[in-house]
């Protein structure tokens, strides 16, 4: 296995595996010191209703593990909200997202061989997926299908959550107003050097994944990501007004033409087809007003750190070689300090 002179940031996601943690992230430490000349594990727990900040906490003393950082967070919220709060907190040339559940570390290297070279966005792809209910798989089929027709983006196999980010690629986000949202797509459409690799792992994770548990975050992610529900919205809001207006033409004219005409129709077809035409004009013109504050908000933080703590032990620390010159030693003239990595 190659060695690589690069400062490397792994940022992991958990909740509710405090039975799990220590399992995780020892031999995680365990792999990134073996093939990285420094490197910091970010543990960003969302929200967890177990022990699992006791746990972390325990794993950073003196007794623990190096280089780990923690970020415990007040309230849950979506996995890709709680991954950018690990990413914009990383000091690293190269930042990646893991899901230690669904993810294998150990093809970590082979996707840092090449950014290394070059690549300002590796992305990875396991062939093997977690256990699907049939519900599930169906709604995420057609969730991915009408996310690639609106942004021309297969999330999944085109930007899967488990990748590797340059420092620059994180930089660049960070000039955005909502970097939580963007950091889910950006990197696969900004126009960066990017590779995707493909791999074939067993998930850990037991459970299978429900319907229920992913609507959610896919409604908030495509109307997040994209304006075209709401310009789909608006474009029929102007066909209902121009379809109303075209009946309207022809019931006058059907008045003016036709004399077996049925008592009242004339009257109640125009006011019918007037009232809905002024509904679309108002929902059309309702739609473009939302479209024009969504893209003028600024919302408040997505999320708030509780608490934050660092590893008694940090690798990069004890790297340091600290060399005292006496002042009597020939050529000085006075004493020095001199830190050198």
């Amino acid at each position: 296995m190659a060695f690589y002179p690069v400062f490397l940031s792994v940022v992991f996601v958990v909740r509710n595996q405090s039975a799990q943690l220590e399992d995780i992230l020892r031999p995680a430490c365990e792999q990134l010191a073996s093939y990285a000349s420094d490197y910091e594990l970010i543990v960003v727990d969302n929200a967890s209703e177990d022990a699992s900040v006791s746990v972390l906490k325990t794993l950073t003393g003196q007794q623990g593990l190096p280089n780990l950082q923690v970020y415990a967070l007040t309230k849950e919220v979506g996995s890709d909200t709680a991954a950018w709060v690990g990413l914009e907190n990383a000091l690293g040339d190269f930042v990646t997202v893991i899901d230690p559940l669904s993810d294998d570390i150990a093809f970590l290297p082979q996707m840092l061989e090449k950014a290394v070279n070059g690549s300002d966005v590796v992305f990875a792809h396991n062939s093997q997926r977690p256990r699907q209910s049939i519900p599930y798989r169906i709604a995420n089929s057609a969730f991915h299908r009408l996310y690639k027709s609106f942004n021309g983006i297969h999330l999944a196999k085109e930007a899967p959550s488990y990748r590797l980010l340059s420092r620059r690629v994180i930089n660049f986000i960070l000039q955005h107003p909502q970097p939580s949202v963007t950091y889910r797509h950006l990197p696969a459409t900004g126009g960066f050097a990017r590779v995707n690799m493909e791999y074939s792992a067993p998930p850990i994770v037991g459970s299978v994944k429900k319907l229920g548990d992913s609507v959610d975050h896919g409604i908030r992610l495509l109307v997040s990501t994209t304006q075209a529900p709401m310009r789909l919205v608006t474009s029929l809001s102007l066909f209902g007004a121009i379809a109303n207006l075209v009946y309207s033409v022809y019931v006058v004219t059907i008045g003016i033409f036709k004399t077996d005409v049925a008592p009242g129709w004339i009257s109640l077809s125009l006011q019918q087809s007037g009232m809905f035409f002024l509904i679309s004009l108002v929902l059309l013109v309702l739609g473009e007003y939302i479209l024009n504050m969504a893209t003028l908000s600024n919302e408040g933080p997505l999320y708030h750190v509780a608490q934050e703590f660092t590893s008694a032990r940090v690798t990069r620390k004890e790297k340091l070689n600290i060399e005292t010159v006496d002042a009597h030693t020939p050529g000085t003239a006075h004493q020095a300090e001199r830190v050198g990595a």
